[in-house]
This record gives structure tokens, C-alpha cells and sequence, in this order.
């Protein structure tokens, strides 16, 4: 497997705060070894667009589409409270 940044992934990544940023990529390497990581807690957040939600922090999730073998990530956002 591999990663695929959108566009908008890669700015939200940098905008992110620092701290965001190294957990992401922590998580990011979990998740290229095994979706079902317990750390990540993937789900599939919408199943008609075949959207995935996972977690980097408590406060942080990234969302990704699996296409093949890519993983696409769509955005990196603030998790609603």
C-alpha cells in the first residue's frame, strides 16, 4: 500500500499545528502496515462515497478513500466536539 495526498490533505497537513503534524505521520505509518491498527480506530465514515475516517489525535482525524493499493487522503481536519 501507499499514501496519496489531495491537495487539500497537503495544505491542511501544513497548516496543522507541529504537534498534529508528528502524530499524523505516526499514524499515517500504522496505517500503511495495517488499517485495523487499534490506535488509528478506522471507520468507514460514508459508505455510498466509500469514504474512511481515522483518528491522529483525540481532537484530529484524517479522511481517506482506498482506491487499488493507495491510500487516498482527502483532508486532515479538527474533529467536531
Amino acid at each position: 500500500m501507499r499514501l496519496l495526498f489531495s491537495a487539500k490533505a497537503l495544505r491542511d497537513y501544513q497548516n496543522s499545528p507541529e504537534r498534529v503534524r508528528q502524530a499524523a505521520d505516526k499514524q499515517f505509518s500504522f496505517l500503511l502496515k495495517n488499517l485495523k491498527h487499534s490506535s488509528l480506530r478506522a471507520q468507514k465514515y460514508d459508505e455510498t462515497k466509500d469514504v474512511w475516517q481515522a483518528r491522529i489525535t483525540r481532537n484530529w482525524r484524517f479522511y481517506f478513500q482506498i482506491r487499488e493499493d493507495t491510500y487516498h487522503i482527502i483532508t486532515i481536519i479538527r474533529h467536531p466536539q
